[in-house]
């Protein structure tokens, strides 16, 4: 049943609980516990009654109910859930003892024999009971105490026991960053860990977290890319390098933005954008395998088909496309932008096309598709094409109108590179991630960067589409939440 007791009450219940614990000898925060077996293996078991399968398992108590001297509860861990069955006769008086002493959410060790009841349900048969961990506060409803959305993200905890969902989201993000570190490791990458203190916040357009280091009386800025120390490295010969870290943007927060989150970045010595868009539908392919059913993956109302290969478009003929003006055509596009609203006064003509292509085609790109060769002047750390100075190899991935991967020839003409970080300085706000120069940075290109490919995926936003979750933060185990302000009233289930 719900209960609506203050939560206070319910905890002054279960301390004398545990002090009833402590009386009988047995530690209420529980001991090492070895040898015990996943639920999902015991459920694997062979089913013999002339010759059962002894096994030991542990998990938190989810479900409890009693009848005479049976009790049967439902024990669930990382990998499953699985009925106990507790007879007083067979734990004897202490492990009857401590039955009694049990609520929903307690942590406990079970040794016994794997088998069904008579009406066929898959259940361990306790021979001995291990006192784990006591719970003192009661745990959600399962049916009525996690419908609450915010209750969830605040109580991640209970979130995973309680949510199949979220436990299962959670599993597969896991498997997805294993696979690809798997699949660089494999193709000769090495991953390395680079600061998240900067001097100067660079490697995006973003604006930063600002801090200070009191001992050196420096204020420094939370990463906003791991883009400038990884090609300070192909500088140094680490010719295939990556990092999986976070990074912190002090800005919106909406479905697909959460200001921490997490980044792969991979640079590549000789190599290209082209090069990377082969890495990328590998690295990605990879991580579908690995999760099984097939290439075909629901998002939303949407059936995407990752089957290999992949559509390759150009920003030029997609814009033509779906805005229905060439981007070449500086009127055209401007009287295009002024008819659908936008102003356009004072914008340089790249940024006006920029704007019309999240207008018009960003959400036309269902994917999965590459779309590369941008204008130059919105890439300032990528290489130009060689025939044609005002396109820049890059490229994106888009699936279901969402951003997914970005990357670069990257530019390694220091020359270049410094002219573009001054020509981006004008008319740039201080709180701006790119109002400052990073000498250090084209100094080390000035010692000479091979030409290389780089690539960026925001693993939260492969784990939303590869998992069909609209939001964020349903992939971001604790994502940031305002402070809450008042006490959380707890339905809980006591039987």
């Amino acid at each position: 049943m719900v209960v609506t007791e203050p939560i206070e009450s319910l905890e002054s219940v279960r301390t004398e609980k545990v002090k009833a614990l402590t009386a009988l000898g047995v530690d209420p925060w529980g001991q090492r516990f070895d040898n015990h077996i996943p639920i999902a293996q015991v459920r694997e078991l062979p089913v013999d009654p002339e010759n059962p399968v002894q096994t030991r398992l542990a998990g938190r108590i989810v479900l409890r109910r009693g009848m005479g001297n049976v009790y049967f509860i439902d024990l669930r861990d990382w990998t499953g859930q699985v009925q106990v069955m507790i007879g007083k006769k067979q734990v004897g008086e202490l492990g009857w003892d401590i039955a009694k002493h049990i609520d929903l959410g307690d942590l406990l060790g079970i040794d016994g024999s794997y088998g069904k009841t008579k009406t066929g349900e898959l259940t361990v048969f306790a021979t001995k009971i291990t006192f784990l961990g006591k719970s003192l506060l009661p745990h959600p409803d399962k049916y009525q105490g996690m419908q609450d959305i915010e209750f969830r993200l605040r109580h991640r905890y209970l979130d995973l026991t309680y949510t199949p969902e979220t436990l299962k989201r959670t599993r597969e993000r896991i498997l997805m960053v294993r696979t690809i570190r798997r699949h660089l490791d494999d193709s000769g990458f090495w991953e390395v860990e680079t600061p998240t203190l900067h001097n100067i916040a660079g490697g995006a357009a973003a604006r930063p977290f600002i801090t200070h280091h009191n001992t050196l009386d420096l204020q420094l800025y939370l990463r906003i890319a791991l883009e400038l120390h990884l090609k300070r490295l192909l500088v140094g010969g680490i010719e295939k390098v990556y990092e999986i870290g976070r990074v912190f943007r002090n800005e919106g927060i909406s479905p697909k933005h959460n200001p921490e989150f997490t980044m792969l970045e991979l640079y590549q010595s000789y190599g290209d954008y082209q090069s990377m868009m082969d890495l990328t539908e590998g690295l990605i392919l990879a991580c579908i395998k690995n999760l099984g059913e097939g290439t075909v993956r629901p998002f939303g109302a949407h059936e995407i088909d990752y089957k290999a290969p992949w559509r390759r478009a150009t920003y030029s003929e997609l814009f033509k496309e779906h805005v229905g003006v060439a981007m070449e055509d500086a009127d055209a596009v401007t009287q295009k932008a002024t008819a659908l609203g936008l102003n356009t006064k004072g914008k340089h003509k790249d940024v006006i096309i920029q704007e019309l292509f999240e207008m018009k085609v960003e959400h036309n790109l269902m994917g999965p598709i590459f779309v590369y060769d941008y204008p130059a002047s919105l890439c300032p750390l990528t290489k130009r094409k060689t025939d044609n100075p005002e396109i820049a190899e890059r490229f994106e991935l888009y699936v279901c109108g969402m951003e997914l991967a970005n990357a670069y020839t990257e530019l390694n003409d220091p020359v270049t590179q410094e002219e573009t970080f001054r020509q981006q300085l004008g008319g740039l706000k201080e709180e701006d991630s790119m109002s400052k120069m990073d000498d250090d940075f084209v100094q080390a290109l000035k010692y000479g960067m091979p030409p290389a490919g780089g690539l960026g995926i925001g693993i939260d936003r492969l784990v939303m589409l590869l998992t069909n979750t609209p939001t964020i933060r349903d992939v971001i185990l604790f994502p940031l939440l305002r402070p809450e302000h008042r006490e959380e009233a707890v339905a809980s289930k006591e039987e």
